[in-house]
C-alpha cells in the first residue's frame, strides 16, 4: 500500500498506481474473512463496476463490502481505521459530483440494509436503512395517503442515505423542503465505531467540541450559510446555530459521508395533496422563463421545472414523436405543479398564475400527459447528455444554483459564458428554486480539455458567487466542484469546515478529497484516465453511428445515472432484467458499461476481448435491447454484448450452444422433414437429456416440438390453391402444431397488400399463428403475399456473436424483401421483425436496409393504419407479456390501443420474460432466467389464476340461481420465447394476438 502527504499532516490511504499488482484488495480480503464480514469483493469485475459513480469520475476502489448489518459496519470501520484506509459510503451510486466512489473501501448499502424497517401512518413518519430506495419508501406509504417529499429525478432507484448525504431535493422541494428539511432522527456511526442517535433535541452536550467550536465563529456561520433554500455548497452548518437548536440531525444532511457513516434515519411523511393541477408555460426561450419564475413564489407551487425543446427534441430522436404530448407553443417551458386542498380555488389560481406570467402560451395537463411530462424531466440527465452532432456533454458544472429573484439574469450571463468559452449545453432544472443543471461539452479528449473545463468553472463560479449563488443546489461538491469552494466562500469558512471535519475525523479516513482538503476538480477525470482508443484487435462488425471511435466511444456513452437499476416493471418498463434478478451492480447496464469502459482502456482490464471479466459481466446480458432505447443516454448493450463474442470468438471453437442454438431455424430446416420422428426420439426418456447436455441447454428446458406441416408448405400447397377472394377456405386438420386458421371469410374487395414476414420460429413451431394472421388479414380486406425464398432474420446468431455469418442471412432477408416493393411488411415474431428494423440498420446499413426497416410493422400497428375492422372481444381479460423487443423498438401503443377498440380488458406487464430467445435456454442462466420472470410475469400469471379459481366458483354459484357472467381470461403472448416460458413455468396457456383477433371473429377451429 502506497499513501500520500495530506494536507493536514493526515495520510491518505490509496491503493498502487498498477491497480493489477496491489497488495492491498487481498489484504482486505483476508482481514473481512477474519472478521466475519459476509458478502464483499475485490474481483476486478466488481471493482471495475464501482470505479465510477454517474460523475465524471473514477477511482478503482480496493475492495467493496455490502454489509448486512450495523455490527459488520463497525467491524469494517475497525479494520479502516487500522490499515488506514479510506471509507466511502454508496447508495446507489447515483451521484453526479464524485460523492460515491473512492480508492479504499467502498461500503454499499444498496443492496442488504435497505429496508423500511418501521412506518407509523399516526404519527407520519418512518424509519428506513441507509440503503432504501426512494421508491420503495414511497410505495409503502402510498397506501395510508402519504409520501416522503423530495424526489430527486433518480427516485426510482435513489437510497435515502445517498440523499442524506447530498441533502437532495428534487423538484418537489419547493412544496417539501430539502431531504434535511425532513429528518426526524439520524442514526450515525462515528469514525471510531459509535454509534448515536441525533434528533431533535439539543446535541451540544453530546458534541461540546463542536458546540465550542461554533460559539467562537458565530458571525462567519451567521452571514455565509444559510443564506438561501439551495446553497447546498459546503456544510450546512446554520443548523448549528444556537436559534436552530444546534441541529445536528440536520447540519449531518450534506456532509457526503464526511463526518461519519448513516446507518439508518426516521423520515418525515406528508399527506398527498388532494387536488393537483400541472400546468406548462412556454416561453421563447430558456432565459426567457428564468425570468418569469420569480412570480411563482405567490402561488401555491409544489414544483416548477425549466424544461428545453432540445431535450424534447432528443426524447423524438429515439422513441418517436408518439412519446411526447402536445404542449403549447415554446422553445422553453416552465412546467409547474400546483397543489391544494379546495379544488375551485385550485382550478382560480391556475387561471391567476396562467394570467399573470409573461408566457406566449400555456395548457393544463390532463394526469397522462403531466406524467409524460415528467418522465421525460426526470431522464433530463441522459437527454442532454450529447449534443446534436453527437458530442459527450459532461456533468461538472450541472447544478448551480442563485436565489430565484436572479435566475434569468444568471442565466442569460451564464449562457454568454458558454459562448466565450465554445462550449455547448442545454439548460433545465428546478427554475422554481433557482437551481440549474445542464451538461457541458468540455473536450476532454483533446490535449487541452482539461484545461477548457477549468477555466470555464473557474469563471462560472466567479460569477454564481456574483449573483449570491451556490456551485451546488442539490447534488454536493463532490470531486466537481470541492476544490472551487475557495472562490465561494471566505478563508474563515474554509478555515471552518476544516476545523469540524478534524473533529469527527481526525485520520481524514471518511470519503477524502471532498469538500475539505478536496481533490482537483480536473483530477480522476475517467475520460482522461481511461482515453479513448481508437483501435482494438479486429475490424469492428457493428456500425456504430455517430460514434468518434466506434465501439471504444459507444461504451463511453454510459454516464452512469443508474436508470438500469431501477425496478420500473411496474410502469410497463424492461430495462434492466439480470440487475431485477441479482440487485448486484455488475449485471446492471451501467455495470458492465464500467467493465467495458475499463476494457478498451487497458488501465484496470486488459485490453482484450475476451477478457474474464469482461465475459463475466456481459454473461447473464439478456440481450433484451431496453436499454438502446430506456436509458436516456442510449446505451445499447445487446449490441456491444455481440461485438464482444464475435471478437473473442472469431477463428476460435465455440461454446456448443452457440453452434446449436444460434443455427437452430437452420436446423430446423434439415429436421423437417423428419419432424414426427424428431419429436418422438427427442421425447424418449433419456435421449432428450443427453442432447440437452450436448447442446449446452438446461435440463430443466422444454425440446421445442417441431410442427407436422410447415406454414409455408400450407401456404403453398394449400393456401395459394385458389385466389384467396370471394371464397371460404377449409383449413388442414387441427393437429397439434398444424397451422390452422379456421375457415377464412374474406372480404369480397381487397383494399390493401401486404407482405407477411415468415420468420423461422413461427414457421416450424407456431405456424398456426402465421395462418391466423392470413385470416386476420383477409378479414380485413388485405391482400396477402409471402416472399418465395425461404429467408431469416439471424436473431440466434446475432446474440451469440456469430455476426458473419449472420450478416449473410440478414442480407439475403433484405435482398428478398427489398424485391416486394413498398408496400407493409407485418410480421408475428416480434424478435425477428425488429431485428430487421434495428439491427439491420448496425450490420448492413445500406440503403435497402433502410427502405425495408421503413415498411416493417407490427400486426397492430397495421391494422391500425388502415383503420380494419376489429372483433367484439367485450368479456375478454387479457394479461399481456409484451416480447422485450417489441417494447424498445416498436413500443406496445399500438396493441394497447388495438385492444382497447376491440373491447378488451387488458394488463400489460413490464420486465421481460426472462427466456429471451437463446438466453434462459444456455446451461447457467436458469435460475436467472426464473428470477427475471418471478419480477412480473410469474407473479402476475399466479394472480391471474387464483382470480380464475374464484370467478369459477362464483360462476358455479350463480349458475345455480340462473345466472351467468363469466369473463374470459386469456394469457397474450406474441413472443415465441414468452410463450416458452409462460409454458415452461407455469399452467397457463398463452395465444398470440393473431389468435385471439382470429377467435374473436369466429376464425380459429378450436372455438
Amino acid at each position: 500500500m502506497t499513501t500520500m502527504a495530506h494536507p493536514t499532516g493526515a495520510n491518505r490511504a490509496t491503493v498502487d498506481d498498477d491497480e493489477s499488482t496491489t497488495t492491498l484488495p487481498t489484504t482486505l480480503a483476508a482481514e473481512f474473512r477474519a472478521a466475519g464480514i459476509r458478502d464483499f469483493s475485490i474481483e476486478g469485475t466488481e471493482r471495475a463496476a464501482f470505479s465510477s459513480d454517474a460523475s465524471l469520475f473514477r477511482l478503482v476502489p480496493a475492495a467493496i463490502a455490502f454489509p448486512y448489518d450495523e455490527d459488520e459496519v463497525r467491524r469494517i470501520l475497525t479494520i479502516a481505521r487500522r490499515l488506514g484506509v479510506s471509507i466511502t459510503s454508496r447508495g446507489a451510486g447515483t451521484s453526479i459530483a464524485g460523492n460515491a466512489i473512492g480508492r479504499g473501501i467502498v461500503i454499499d448499502f444498496s443492496r442488504h440494509m435497505n429496508a423500511v424497517v418501521d412506518l407509523d401512518p399516526a404519527e407520519q413518519s418512518a424509519w428506513v436503512e441507509a440503503g432504501c430506495i426512494h421508491a420503495d419508501l414511497q410505495k409503502r406509504a402510498k397506501p395510508h395517503g402519504l409520501r416522503f417529499g423530495p424526489d430527486p429525478s433518480t427516485h426510482t432507484r435513489c437510497t435515502i442515505g445517498g440523499m442524506i448525504g447530498n441533502n437532495a431535493c428534487g423538484p418537489r422541494a419547493m412544496g417539501y423542503g430539502r431531504t434535511g428539511d425532513n429528518i426526524l432522527a439520524l442514526k450515525v456511526m462515528l469514525v471510531d465505531g459509535t454509534v448515536v442517535t441525533l434528533d431533535d433535541t439539543d446535541s451540544s452536550e453530546t458534541f461540546p467540541r463542536l458546540h465550542e467550536l461554533i460559539a467562537k465563529n458565530l458571525g462567519t456561520v451567521r452571514t455565509h450559510f444559510g443564506t438561501f433554500s439551495r446553497q447546498v455548497s459546503g456544510y450546512g452548518l446554520e443548523s448549528l446555530l444556537p436559534e436552530n437548536g444546534f441541529d445536528l440531525r440536520r447540519a449531518f444532511a450534506g456532509t457526503e459521508g464526511t463526518w461519519g457513516i448513516v446507518l439508518a434515519a426516521k423520515m418525515r411523511l406528508v399527506k398527498d395533496p388532494s387536488f393537483t393541477s400541472a400546468v406548462v408555460l412556454g416561453y421563447e426561450d430558456m432565459v426567457a422563463a428564468a425570468h418569469d419564475a420569480p412570480l411563482l413564489k405567490d402561488f401555491p407551487v409544489a414544483a416548477c421545472e425549466g424544461l428545453d425543446s432540445r431535450m424534447l427534441a432528443r426524447v423524438i430522436d429515439t422513441k418517436g414523436a408518439e412519446a411526447i404530448p402536445s404542449l403549447p407553443e415554446g422553445a422553453g417551458w416552465l412546467v409547474v405543479e400546483l397543489t391544494g386542498e379546495d379544488e375551485p380555488e385550485l382550478e382560480r389560481e391556475t387561471q391567476r398564475l396562467i394570467s399573470e406570467s409573461k408566457s406566449l402560451d400555456s395548457a393544463v395537463l390532463d394526469a397522462a400527459a403531466a406524467a409524460e411530462v415528467w418522465a421525460i424531466r426526470a431522464d433530463g440527465a441522459g437527454l442532454v447528455s450529447r449534443t446534436p452532432d453527437g458530442r459527450d456533454a459532461h456533468a461538472g458544472w450541472e447544478d448551480s444554483a442563485v436565489p430565484v429573484d436572479h435566475l434569468g439574469d444568471y442565466l442569460h450571463d451564464l449562457m454568454d459564458l458558454l459562448d466565450e468559452h465554445g462550449l455547448w449545453a442545454i439548460p433545465y432544472g428546478h427554475f422554481g428554486d433557482g437551481c440549474l443543471h445542464m451538461r457541458v461539452d468540455f473536450p476532454l479528449e483533446a490535449p487541452n480539455g482539461q484545461q477548457v473545463m477549468r477555466d470555464f468553472m473557474v469563471a462560472a463560479t466567479k460569477l454564481v458567487a456574483r449573483y449570491g449563488g451556490s456551485v451546488s443546489g442539490e447534488h454536493g461538491d463532490g470531486r466537481a466542484r470541492s476544490e472551487l469552494l475557495s472562490l465561494m466562500y471566505p478563508p474563515a469558512a474554509l478555515d471552518l469546515f476544516t476545523q469540524v471535519k478534524r473533529l469527527f475525523d481526525p485520520q481524514h479516513l471518511l470519503n477524502p478529497g471532498v469538500i475539505v482538503d478536496p481533490d482537483a476538480l480536473d483530477e480522476s477525470v475517467r475520460l482522461t484516465q481511461l482515453p479513448l482508443r481508437q483501435e482494438l484487435p479486429g475490424k469492428l462488425a457493428m456500425a456504430y453511428q455517430g460514434e468518434s471511435a466506434g465501439f471504444v466511444s459507444a461504451v463511453h456513452r454510459c454516464t452512469g445515472i443508474g436508470k438500469c437499476r431501477a425496478d420500473t416493471a411496474a410502469a410497463g418498463d424492461i430495462m434492466c432484467p439480470s440487475y431485477q434478478a441479482t440487485r448486484d451492480e455488475r449485471h446492471s447496464t451501467r455495470g458492465r458499461a464500467r467493465v467495458l469502459q475499463e476494457m478498451v482502456s487497458g488501465d484496470l482490464l486488459e485490453p482484450r476481448w475476451d477478457s474474464p471479466e469482461v465475459h463475466e459481466a456481459l454473461d447473464l446480458c439478456l440481450s433484451c435491447k431496453a436499454c438502446g432505447t430506456e436509458c436516456p443516454t442510449g446505451t445499447d448493450m445487446s449490441t456491444y454484448k455481440a461485438e464482444v463474442l464475435y471478437q473473442s470468438y472469431r477463428g476460435k471453437l465455440r461454446p456448443m450452444a452457440h453452434y446449436v442454438l444460434g443455427f437452430l431455424p437452420q436446423l430446423a430446416r434439415l429436421s423437417t422433414p423428419m419432424a414426427p420422428v424428431v419429436n418422438r426420439i427427442s421425447r424418449l426418456p433419456g435421449f432428450g437429456q443427453l442432447a440437452k447436455r450436448i447442446g449446452g441447454i438446461d435440463a430443466r428446458r422444454s425440446i421445442p416440438q417441431f410442427a407436422a406441416t410447415t406454414f409455408r408448405k400450407w401456404w403453398t400447397t394449400t393456401a395459394e390453391a385458389a385466389p384467396r377472394s370471394n371464397r371460404s377456405q377449409t383449413p388442414p386438420p387441427a393437429e397439434a402444431g398444424e397451422p390452422s386458421a379456421g375457415t377464412l371469410t374474406g372480404g369480397t374487395r381487397k383494399t390493401d397488400e401486404v407482405v407477411l414476414f415468415a420468420d423461422s420460429w413461427s414457421n416450424h413451431f407456431a405456424p398456426r399463428i402465421l395462418a391466423a394472421a392470413v385470416a386476420v388479414l383477409e378479414h380485413a380486406g388485405v391482400s396477402v403475399r409471402v416472399i418465395d425464398q425461404t429467408v431469416c432474420c439471424g436473431l440466434p446468431l446475432i446474440s451469440t456473436g456469430q455476426l458473419d455469418v449472420a450478416r449473410a442471412n440478414l442480407s439475403e432477408t433484405i435482398t428478398a424483401l427489398d424485391a416486394t416493393g413498398d408496400v407493409p411488411i407485418v410480421g408475428v415474431e416480434p424478435s425477428c421483425i425488429a431485428t430487421i428494423k434495428d439491427d439491420s440498420a448496425k450490420l448492413i446499413a445500406d440503403e435497402a436496409s433502410a427502405r425495408v426497416a421503413d415498411r416493417v410493422q407490427t400486426l397492430a400497428q397495421y391494422l391500425l393504419s388502415i383503420g380494419a375492422e376489429l372483433p367484439d372481444l367485450s368479456g375478454v381479460e387479457a394479461l399481456v407479456q409484451p416480447h422485450c423487443h417489441q417494447s424498445s423498438i416498436f413500443g406496445n401503443a399500438a396493441d394497447k390501443e388495438l385492444l382497447a377498440r376491440a373491447g378488451v380488458t387488458s394488463q400489460f406487464l413490464g420486465g421481460c420474460c426472462g427466456l429471451a430467445g437463446n438466453f434462459g435456454v444456455e446451461q447457467g442462466h436458469y435460475e436467472t432466467s426464473v428470477a427475471v420472470a418471478e419480477v412480473a410475469l410469474l407473479p402476475a400469471l399466479r394472480k391471474q389464476a387464483a382470480a380464475r379459481t374464484r370467478s369459477e366458483q362464483a360462476r358455479s354459484q350463480t349458475a345455480e340461481a340462473g345466472a351467468d357472467e363469466s369473463r374470459l381470461q386469456v394469457v397474450l403472448a406474441d413472443g415465441y420465447s414468452c410463450r416458452t416460458q409462460i409454458t415452461d413455468l407455469s399452467d397457463a396457456e398463452s395465444v398470440s394476438l393473431a389468435e385471439l383477433l382470429a377467435w374473436g371473429w369466429g376464425l380459429d377451429p378450436r372455438r
